[in-house]
């Protein structure tokens, strides 16, 4: 019972980071979820949280949204979400959890040290960036932080790029839950319960993202929550 308290208040927290950094929900939940459950059901649910949370953000920005750019990023995304989605199913826990680690290890890395790093505005970058991440969003859960690092070199308005990111990532939901389901890769039926209060976390959690949007600093949550990455990701390789 505590555990779900914990995961919920953690739901609601990665939506409202989320919504102001454009990408981070599953990045920052994961982590919480694989303390809490096993990591295929925490693939599952963060998977139903992350689609709950972009349906908002892709309702709350809809007139923002660049269709042109969603639709080089969806197109790969859907078909590369599929394949990894397929996949988890599939490869043992221990493969998947270091996958996992080394993700949360190399990305923080990265972000700090490359931090001026950009790639160009391509039709090429964007048609990998959306088939990376949705590779990964199938396999780990996490391909936020890969779209937003493609993303970001189209110089979008922070509010387009909030709802192009959010469209994208909401194509890549509807094609991995399912496959999950397919697949079960969820062994306990009992975590079903949570998604009614999963859905009421990520509409709470974008309400308030939206309120402060423009209002905090995005460099002061970037770094915290890089250096966190950072921590659980050893801590799961060790």
């Amino acid at each position: 019972m505590l555990e779900n308290i914990i995961f919920l208040i953690a739901a609601y927290i990665a939506a409202v980071l989320a919504t102001l950094a454009g990408f981070g929900s599953s990045t920052l939940l994961i982590p919480v979820a694989i303390i809490l459950m096993d990591i295929k059901t925490a693939v599952f649910l963060v998977a139903c949280f992350h689609l709950f949370n972009n349906s908002f953000k892709v309702k709350a920005f809809w007139n923002k949204i660049d269709f042109q750019i969603f639709l080089l990023f969806g197109i790969p995304s859907i078909l590369f979400a599929f394949f990894g989605a397929s996949l988890i199913s599939i490869l043992p826990i221990d493969i998947i959890r270091k996958f996992l680690a080394l993700f949360l290890i190399i990305f923080p890395i990265f972000s700090f040290t490359k931090s001026k790093f950009k790639l160009k505005e391509t039709k090429t970058n964007a048609v990998i960036g959306g088939s990376l991440s949705g590779l990964l969003a199938g396999l780990i859960g996490l391909g936020g932080a890969i779209r937003s690092a493609f993303l970001i070199a189209f110089n979008l308005p922070k509010e387009t790029y909030v709802g192009t990111s959010a469209m994208v990532a909401f194509v890549i939901d509807l094609i991995r839950i399912p496959t999950y389901l397919f697949t079960k890769i969820v062994q306990e039926s009992s975590y079903y319960v949570l998604l009614p209060f999963l859905l009421i976390s990520a509409y709470l959690g974008v309400k308030t993202g939206k309120h402060f949007l423009g209002k905090i600093r995005h460099e002061v949550f970037t770094r915290i929550v890089l250096i966190a990455l950072l921590l659980v990701g050893i801590r799961l390789l060790f």
